[in-house]
């Protein structure tokens, strides 16, 4: 019988798929935000941002890209059913909306003078807050 033997290069080679899938995309997107569908089948539809999530890409947004859910009862009080819930959509298909005008722009990023760093609607130059 033949002793099996793991090689070092195939080891790295998975731990460096692995280390991929564990990235984390950098969006100007976060939670609370209020934010335009420009495409898909919600196109044009504004909403606030639910959730964010970082290693996907994707954003769920109050009112948009509504699924149903089958839900079964957890406790003997509660009602199985299906339910309306939204489902997440990738942050490359939504555009944060200006604070100033309400229409869709891009994000700039500036670092003050206390070093702490600030999210600018590249449309009117004005300081987009971050609500929590």
């Amino acid at each position: 019988m033949r002793i099996l033997k793991v090689r070092r290069t195939e080891r790295g080679k998975y731990a460096r798929r692995h280390q991929k899938n564990a990235e984390r995309f950098r969006q100007p997107i976060t939670k609370g935000d209020t934010v335009r569908v420009m495409r898909g089948e919600d196109k044009g539809k504004e909403g606030k941002v639910i959730r964010v999530f970082p290693k996907s890409g994707r954003v769920t947004i109050e009112g948009v890209n509504i699924v149903k859910k089958h839900r079964k009862a957890r406790r003997a009080e509660e009602q199985s059913g299906i339910i309306d819930m939204p489902a997440p959509v990738h942050h490359s298909n939504v555009m944060l909306l200006d604070p100033k005008s309400g229409s869709p722009t891009r994000v700039r990023r500036r670092i003050d003078a206390d070093g702490t760093k600030e999210r600018i609607s590249a449309k009117s130059g004005d300081a987009i807050p971050r609500v929590r």
